[in-house]
């Protein structure tokens, strides 16, 4: 008997199908490798792995669990085709659905939750212990599952709209949904448009945390710079991914910039602010004459950077009360920038004292004042100025430098507080403004 006779050979009937000597083996075999790889990830590679990563014991029995259930499917896909058990479930004329293809789809979806699980409750959840540990002195978990949450739902999306595609490609699913002239959309360019969405926001990320991050803390990158630069590499690779969208849900290019030349002269002329607005973001991140944590006061109004949009940027207040200013005024308008030089400002405050009050004691008693404040800085010096002679005062002026820009009205309040104290206990006079009125009688006649 040769090697083909051999495998040729029926052995016995199963289900109605011929189950020959190399049917069998093929089935042996597929045990064989699923074991071995079953003894290499679970019993060898993972071990190491968890102790290495130091995952939660929890952690490692779901992924252990979701595993060998993967592989459990696999073996049985594997045995199922090598038998050549591959039954017809249900068959329609556009389509057939197998035994196997029943397999697939849960294998499909089991490969997912066990990526899922990998990438949300291991990886990112070390990544982000360790950045904790390097910025501060331990990990805080609170703070570890608040800014892990949205890293761990992009992860968990994109690997289920990975699978969804494969299921819809393994069914047969992929219908069309709208069908018109020059446009067709099918439910396979629906979730390729979710996957590339999906994946440029884990491209962003990957770039900011990953490779920006260790780069910004090297190079010692300010904050303001930082949120700049992520902020134009996000619209960078937006813009690029929305051309992509397009392109994958049948959209024609050449019919976007048809009919995006008659568009634009329409609402260009309606949205002018909004283009302005637009520009003017774009100019912000690009000049950074304006950054995230800057103190700023523009119309009277005073506060701190929190966002710089596309469009808008967020002012917060010290009454912790959030403006929505259009981008357009940071660029044409005056706006003070407390911060953007340096991290500290000189701030003033007058004072008037008596007439015949003993000059350099004033100068001594605000310089004192100034000196004993916490929130005043000790170089520059605090200098005190005599600037005038007034109607009913001598004026002086305090000059000091502070960091402290926020609460910035507290401290003068302080400083005033300790300054009214200071002259009491001195004998100084603060003075209110006095008149001498003469009332001239009329001659008599």
């Amino acid at each position: 008997m040769n090697l083909d006779d051999f495998l040729d050979y029926e052995l016995f009937e199963l289900f109605g199908r011929q189950i020959t000597s190399g049917r069998l083996l093929l089935a042996l075999l597929t045990i064989v490798a699923t074991v071995l790889l079953y003894w290499f990830l679970v019993r060898n590679w993972l071990p190491r792995y968890f102790k290495r990563e130091k995952v939660k014991t929890a952690n490692h029995r779901n992924v252990t669990r979701a595993i060998r259930f993967t592989l459990y499917l696999l073996a049985l896909i594997g045995l199922i085709l090598s038998l050549g058990l591959d039954m017809v479930i249900h068959e329609t004329v556009n389509y057939t659905i197998r035994l196997t293809n029943l397999l697939e789809a849960l294998l499909i979806i089991q490969f997912a939750y066990t990526l899922d699980w990998i990438i949300s409750k291991v990886l990112l959840y070390n990544y982000y212990s360790l950045r904790e540990q390097d910025e501060t002195e331990g990990p805080k978990n609170g703070q570890i599952d608040a800014t892990r949450q949205p890293a761990s739902r992009l992860v968990q999306a994109t690997v289920y709209t990975l699978a969804a595609i494969f299921i819809i490609s393994n069914f047969d699913l992929d219908y069309r949904l709208v069908e018109l002239d020059s446009i067709t959309i099918r439910v396979s360019g629906i979730a390729y448009s979710l996957l590339i969405f999906l994946l440029a926001r884990l491209f962003i990320w990957v770039l900011v945390n990953l490779v920006l991050f260790n780069y910004y803390r090297r190079k010692d990158v300010d904050t303001g710079s930082r949120y700049a630069f992520n902020q134009l590499l996000k619209y960078v690779v937006y813009i690029f991914a929305a051309f992509l969208i397009l392109e994958s849900v049948g959209i024609q290019m050449t019919v976007i910039w048809g009919g995006a030349a008659a568009l634009l002269v329409g609402v260009g002329l309606g949205l002018q602010q909004t283009f302005n607005d637009l520009l003017s973001g774009v100019l912000l991140l690009f000049e950074r004459t304006v950054e995230v944590g800057d103190m700023v006061q523009i119309e009277g109004l005073i506060g701190t950077v929190r966002k710089i949009g596309l469009r808008t940027s967020l002012v917060e207040t010290n009454d912790n009360v959030a403006v929505i200013v259009p981008n357009s005024k940071l660029i044409t308008e005056k706006v003070i920038n407390w911060s953007h030089v340096d991290d500290k400002v000189r701030f003033r405050i007058s004072i008037g004292v008596a007439y015949g009050s003993d000059t350099k004691l004033v100068r001594e008693l605000l310089t004192q004042v100034a000196t004993e404040n916490l929130y005043v800085m000790d170089k520059p010096r605090p200098t005190v100025r005599f600037i005038g002679f007034g109607d009913s005062s001598l004026d002086f002026q305090l000059l000091f430098w502070s960091r402290n820009f926020i609460v910035i009205e507290d401290i003068k309040s302080d400083l005033r507080f300790a300054i009214d104290e200071a002259f009491r206990k001195n004998g100084v006079e603060i003075p209110f403004p006095q008149r001498d009125v003469w009332i001239k009688q009329p001659k008599q006649e």
